[in-house]
């Protein structure tokens, strides 16, 4: 049977079917609202953990404050410490007014040198030996050296590869050669200098002490070791005993500084022969200019090579004094020199009087300028020497040199070109 519906019916029909139902706004707002209060108790959680937990700091500070400098670890790591910087402070302090009341230089107490002494130096030179002897990539290497030229003043237009692509290592940059040209040996002074460096000091040698710097001094016999090569033993001092031509004579000394960017080879000052080769296994302690006026006796301390023979006008010796980063001192004629070796993790020994002597070749003569060894770092050079009363010096103090520059000559006139064989015969003759 059919049902028919009438209009109206047939409109609320398609109105139930179309209808959508309005958003709860009141289930939203209180859900905010809900929301908004469980994070506020929430926070208010985290604030009182917060406030519990800067309470629990503070009273910890306030108990470390009131008891950790009144134990027993407090004392050792506070109240020590700042106690033997006082009282360093105050011997340094006493120990320079002292120096300065009585007009002498300010020099280093015997406490502070054996503190300097106690470091690691030859263990930190034998790691800066290995780690200057390890390749540098070669596209590194312009960088590398570039930035050590400009920091040191090197030139390196003067070395006999300008390139710096051609050095493997910092130890070969260190010791680079020199073009053929741009040194020149004096042939007419009787004795040049044996590398480029800073002259620190020059002059007489009257008595047992003689000066590495102005006003700061070292023992000559503790240089130089016992005279063993001297039959003068009724001499009362070692000058005298040391001489070996004529007692007319005085003894000279030039000490001559070089810097990390100067060439690092030295030569021969003038035609000699070495007789004795003595190696001191000393410290390996700076012997920089600042240094060398701080610390008396620098040159005792450290390691050398010293070579001692006789040139044309008496005794004559040649020293090569090592120093902190010098991995080593090379001496092309003595292949079994060997310096800066391990010696144990021992520091501070103070070995400065042991050493290792050898008697070389009776034929070893070394010409004026002959290449003689090199430095790896810089260095000095120590020359003793004997001479006539009128040997003049040709430097002034602090003057730069350069290998193969005139040092000094006897008299006022130049030397004449010497006759290598007749020097010989001279030198053979004392």
């Amino acid at each position: 049977m059919a049902v028919y519906l009438l209009p109206k019916t047939r409109l609320l029909s398609k109105a139930a079917v179309n209808f959508k139902p309005i958003p709860n706004k009141w289930s939203a707002k209180w859900t905010v609202v809900r929301r908004s209060i469980s994070s506020g108790k929430h926070q208010d959680q985290n604030s009182n953990h917060h406030q519990q937990q800067q309470q629990q700091q503070q009273q910890g500070r306030q108990s470390k404050a009131a008891g950790g400098w009144l134990t027993w670890r407090g004392v050792f790591l506070r109240w020590t410490p700042i106690g033997i910087c006082m009282i360093a402070a105050a011997q340094w302090h006493l120990h320079n007014r002292e120096l300065d009341r009585k007009g002498l230089p300010r020099t280093a107490a015997s406490w502070q040198m054996n503190i300097y002494c106690s470091l690691p130096l030859r263990m930190m030179s034998r790691a800066w030996g290995w780690l200057a002897d390890c390749r540098v990539p070669t596209p590194a290497r312009p960088l590398l050296y570039g930035l050590y030229s400009t920091a040191f003043g090197v030139n390196i237009e003067e070395a006999a590869s300008s390139d710096f692509k051609n050095y493997r290592s910092l130890a070969e940059f260190f010791t680079r050669s020199l073009k053929e040209d741009v040194r020149y040996v004096d042939p007419k002074s009787c004795i040049v200098s044996p590398c480029d460096g800073r002259v620190l000091h020059f002059g007489t040698a009257t008595n047992c002490q003689i000066e590495q710097v102005k006003g700061v001094s070292y023992s000559l016999e503790e240089f130089l070791g016992p005279p063993t090569w001297s039959d003068k033993n009724e001499c009362p001092t070692i000058v005298e005993k040391i001489k070996k031509k004529s007692p007319d004579n005085a003894l000279y000394q030039c000490i001559i500084y070089l810097a990390p960017g100067d060439y690092h080879r030295f030569h021969s000052p003038t035609v000699w022969k070495p007789e004795i080769r003595r190696h001191f296994s000393g410290e390996l302690l700076s012997v920089s200019p600042k240094v060398a006026k701080w610390m008396p006796g620098l040159f005792c301390l450290n390691e050398r090579a010293l070579y001692i023979g006789k040139w044309k006008h008496g005794f004559f010796s040649f020293t090569a004094v090592g120093a902190t980063n010098v991995g080593s001192v090379q001496i092309y004629m003595d292949e079994k020199l060997k310096t800066n070796q391990w010696v144990g993790l021992e520091v501070g020994t103070h070995r400065c009087k042991e050493y290792d002597e050898l008697v070389l070749p009776s034929d070893a003569f070394l010409g004026k300028g002959e290449l003689l060894g090199q430095f790896n770092m810089g260095s000095t050079i120590v020359l003793i020497f004997e001479a006539p009363r009128d040997f003049k010096f040709n430097l002034q103090p602090g003057q730069v040199v350069r290998m193969g520059q005139r040092l000094g000559c006897v008299g006022d006139k130049e030397d004449t070109i010497e006759d290598l064989n007749k020097t010989k015969r001279i030198i053979e003759s004392m």
